[in-house]
């Protein structure tokens, strides 16, 4: 077939997907013969059925009540056998509470039997904990979300997954109503959690921190559901009153338990002829089978007979064949042939194809060239199609990530440092089409690619896996703000690019590595070792300090995210996830974000994001450096398995000296090797006011670093005096017995003792 003709088939394909997909769906819509097949506007497709006698088994038994239907006691909204699916309506989970000073009480009317009243008032007004038992069916992981609402909420989603109990939560607190957005539930009065697929038997349960004391103006109660994607979407509204009691959620079903082969076996397969039978997989666990009728059938799939999946005569439907002229149906396909040709007088020529062969030749001559002639217009039409309609999604992307307001603020910075917008094909190049042998940095928020410039400037480009279109001035705001950090420890960014999906940024490139390298994985068996971790945290508390300096709270501050650059200099990398706080904010209320085992515990606790926040999970890096470990290890105990916990035991218990890394403590100063423990220990408390500024550690940590030199300064002194000493002293070291200066040097460094039990 010529290009016009694939063209044509390209234009005509959604038609053609829809009228199949009528004729397919009108047809799986199918009752057992003799059984109702309708509750209400509701199709009730067999295997489901309204009675014994209707469905397969009673995993698919419907009730019909006043003209609506029902499974157990869930209304149904619909059901579909080509996805397997069962639409249904679930309760709202609720949590309200009314105060003393409040003369318009909010009232108490159940609305299901899982609501409780309580009349008592600056008390709970009614709370509900509503679940779905319905054992045969799980919750479709790719149709439904789980959703919390409110500004003093707390809820979690418990079910079993495979026969096992699961169990997620999400939380979100707020002041008040200036951060929110309509139709953005990102953590701010609205959140939401994915789950996985397999999950049944659910409970949702929802309750409040402080029984909405502080926000009872404009937000009494707390909701939570498992809502249908894309049929939820967020106001601020509901703060003040949600008044659906029921949402919309999607089940999947299958048939029992076996496979394909186990159900053929025992010759009770639900699957009828002309349908194949495909095997349900839940996380690589088999769970029951669906059938299909097969290709160029239509039909229910689980019927004998009439309403089975019966052969679809393509022929009769044009938008299902190919064929110019002729077509003649088969069972299951079909095929195209030649018309029927004529002799003057009516007698049939033939039912193929003869015709005069100079005839054919001539005309199948002039269709070769016409094809070639509409082949090449096409391909150029084409090509120019796609280039325009590629140059208007980039210029779509650029404005859509922010581009045209980028611009605008580079311009209005005149000739200070800025950031340069780089575009698509520059960085394409610069990576060679983002090589695999070009990526040297893979995290929980993007890949790092290595990119060579064409003035040979060596970059990275870190190419992030999502971001959230509703904070594209915020993203806007900190490119400008990072691009003018100018710090000789703060990884530089020099520029982005707004022509992709997701934005592309481009920073300086560091050549030796990450801190966690050095620390875990580096042969590195240089008598230094103690003076450059030294110098690393030092460099790298005075980073943190500049940033914080600006209102940037890091909140990913671990190993892996500090670079080392040229003779091991510390650069303070990887802001995505970094968070730009106004002046007037001390904190700010987020969702929490970061690595485990280096997140502050207050922060996890409160939602309340601050700069101490940043000082614990400093304080994680000083306890990974002194002693050598990982920040999680299975080889201790349950109680020190987090190296923040076993640090502190071993602190406490005046024991340090076993658990130090034995490489620094052969080479290093004693007393700094003290000090450094003392500033851990000071950062890793558990109340964030208690904790030292990023200021004040890295005011510290170069008074720490001047220790040794100190030491040596006084040796000297030392050296120098005893060069004066008279009597045996004098004589003693004329006679080459230095042995008593240097045993009084070695005698001043003994005192210098790790003060192991020291510290809290």
């Amino acid at each position: 077939m010529g290009l016009s003709g694939k063209l044509l088939q390209i234009i005509a394909l959604p038609g053609v997907v829809i009228i199949i997909f009528a004729i397919v769906a009108a047809a799986a819509t199918v009752a057992k013969p003799g059984c109702p097949s309708k509750c209400g506007d509701v199709e009730i497709p067999f295997p489901f059925g309204l009675s014994e006698a209707c469905f397969l088994n009673k995993s698919f038994n419907i009730t019909c009540q006043s003209g609506k239907p029902f499974t157990g006691n869930v209304p149904v909204r619909n059901i579909s056998i080509d996805n397997h699916e069962l639409h249904v309506m679930q309760w709202v989970a609720r949590d309200c509470y009314k105060h003393n000073n409040d003369t318009n009480d909010v009232p108490c009317t159940p609305t299901n039997t899982y609501d409780r009243c309580n009349d008592d008032r600056d008390s709970r007004v009614y709370t509900n904990s509503p679940s779905l038992r319905l054992s045969q069916y799980t919750i479709s992981n790719s149709k439904n979300k789980f959703t919390v609402i409110g500004c003093d909420t707390k809820a979690y989603l418990s079910g079993y997954q495979n026969g096992e109990w699961y169990n997620i939560g999400c939380s979100t607190r707020c002041p008040g109503l200036s951060n929110m957005v309509n139709g953005s539930c990102s953590g701010v009065g609205c959140c939401e959690l994915e789950f996985p697929e397999g999950l049944n038997n659910i409970s949702v349960d929802v309750s409040s921190f402080h029984s909405h004391s502080e926000v009872w103006n404009f937000n009494p109660c707390g909701y939570a559901f498992v809502v249908e994607k894309d049929k939820f979407n967020f106001s601020t509204n509901y703060l003040n009153n949600y008044t659906n009691t029921t949402v919309p959620l999607v089940l999947d079903w299958a048939v029992g338990n076996l496979t394909c082969e186990e159900a053929k076996k025992e010759q009770n397969s639900a699957c009828k002829e002309n349908s194949d039978c495909i095997v349900r997989q839940i996380k690589t666990k088999q769970a029951g089978y669906h059938c299909k009728c097969k290709q160029g059938y239509k039909g229910n799939p689980y019927l004998q007979g009439q309403g089975g999946c019966q052969d679809i005569d393509e022929c009769e439907h044009p938008a299902l064949n190919n064929c110019t002229n002729y077509c003649v149906n088969g069972v299951g396909n079909y095929t195209c042939g030649c018309p029927k040709w004529y002799h003057g007088d009516g007698r049939k020529y033939g039912e193929g194809c003869s015709v005069d062969l100079a005839l054919a030749i001539k005309v199948s001559i002039g269709i070769g060239i016409g094809l070639i002639a509409m082949l090449g217009g096409s391909s150029w039409l084409f090509l120019v199609l796609q280039k325009r309609k590629y140059i208007k999604l980039k210029a779509k992307l650029f404005q859509q990530n922010g581009g045209l307001i980028l611009e605008r603020r580079l311009r209005a910075l005149g000739s200070t440092r800025k950031a340069k917008i780089f575009t698509f094909e520059e960085l394409k190049v610069a990576t060679k089409n983002y090589r695999e042998s070009r990526i040297i940095g893979r995290g929980g928020f993007g890949t790092v690619y290595k990119g060579f410039l064409p003035n040979n400037t060596i970059v990275a480009i870190k190419k992030s896996k999502t971001v959230d279109p509703d904070q594209v001035d915020q993203f806007i705001n900190e490119i400008v703000l990072l691009s003018q950090i100018d710090h000789k420890n703060v990884v530089k960014l020099l520029g982005c690019c707004l022509e992709t999906q997701v934005p592309l940024l481009v920073y300086e490139f560091v050549s030796q590595g990450t801190l966690f390298n050095y620390i875990h994985h580096e042969g590195n068996t240089s008598i230094k070792r103690w003076e450059t971790y030294l110098r690393i945290v030092a460099e790298t508390a005075d980073a943190l300090s500049y940033l914080h300096s600006l209102t940037i709270i890091h909140r990913d501050v671990k190993p892996s995210n500090i670079l080392l650059g040229a003779n091991f200099t510390a650069k303070v990398s990887d802001f995505g996830i970094s968070k730009l706080v106004s002046h007037d904010q001390k904190d700010v209320a987020t969702v929490v974000q970061g690595t485990l085992g280096y997140l502050d515990p207050e922060y996890l606790q409160t939602n309340q994001l601050k700069e101490k926040s940043d000082v614990y999970s400093f304080g994680v890096v000083l306890v990974e450096l002194l002693t050598g470990d990982d920040v999680f290890s299975f080889d201790r105990s349950e109680d020190e398995r987090c190296l923040p916990m076993y640090f502190l035991f071993f602190l406490k218990e005046n024991r340090m000296d076993e658990i130090l890394d034995k490489r620094i403590v052969e080479e290093g100063n004693k007393e700094q090797i003290t000090e450094v423990i003392k500033l851990a220990e000071r950062c890793l408390r558990v109340k964030g006011d208690e904790r030292p500024s990023m200021k004040e550690l890295a005011m510290e940590l170069e008074q720490i670093r001047k220790i040794e030199m100190h030491l040596w300064v006084n040796a000297q002194s030392n050296l120098e005096e005893a060069k004066h000493l008279d009597g045996v002293t004098s004589n003693a070291y004329e006679n080459g017995g230095s042995s008593s200066t240097t045993a009084g040097f070695d005698s001043m460094k003994d005192n210098v003792m790790l003060a192991l039990g020291d510290g809290r």
